[in-house]
């Protein structure tokens, strides 16, 4: 392992930021917004997405908000890793569609000096948490929890309810397919 050094030479530290939350809680639009303050101070950045995730663009991150950043849609995580070697900040968005070995690329490339801000649902359609994000939360020195309003009865919501009948993980959908809930909304939503 290599620790990369900043512009003065000294000895770079890394870390791990995670924001997640519900779907249209406002994730991937707090991910672009603090990769732009990273180009900003003239840090070399760059995103990753997995490259399922079409919705809005084959290659950009984009929020809900149609702000975009530029980003490489990787297939896996370990590709991450030879992508981002040469950048100081490595944003990763839609993080729960990685599989578990998303958490020791978060972990090398911060031991490597790397600035990481990874962006996912926290949990599933059912309230379950969801792919490699609880690994993520927990080893994190950055978590931030967002929350998008519920469409029912204007709590804050942190639960994404599927409207549509299908036992299937994942299923890439918008305000077509889900609906932000808060719990006892999602809680009524599930027994109705």
């Amino acid at each position: 392992m290599f620790l990369e050094k900043d512009r003065n030479g000294n000895q770079r530290q890394g870390w791990v930021e995670v924001i997640c939350g519900s779907m249209f809680s406002g994730k991937t639009e707090e991910l672009i917004r603090r990769l732009n303050r990273a180009r900003i101070a003239k840090q070399k950045v760059e995103v990753f997405k997995p490259a399922m995730e079409t919705r809005y663009d084959e290659e950009d991150v984009v929020s809900h908000d149609d702000n975009k950043s530029p980003s490489i849609p990787v297939q896996n995580a370990s590709q991450i890793l030879f992508y981002a070697e040469d950048f100081e900040v490595v944003g990763i968005d839609e993080a729960q569609f990685f599989g578990n070995e998303l958490v020791s690329v978060c972990n090398e490339l911060a031991e490597r000096g790397k600035r990481v801000i990874v962006s996912g649902l926290d949990m599933d359609f059912q309230g379950k948490p969801f792919g490699p994000i609880p690994q993520l939360l927990s080893i994190a020195e950055y978590v931030t929890k967002v929350h998008a309003i519920c469409i029912r009865c204007g709590s804050l919501a942190n639960y994404s309810h599927r409207t549509v009948a299908s036992d299937q993980l994942v299923m890439l959908g918008e305000k077509d397919l889900y609906e932000p809930l808060c719990r006892s909304c999602f809680f009524q939503a599930l027994k109705d």
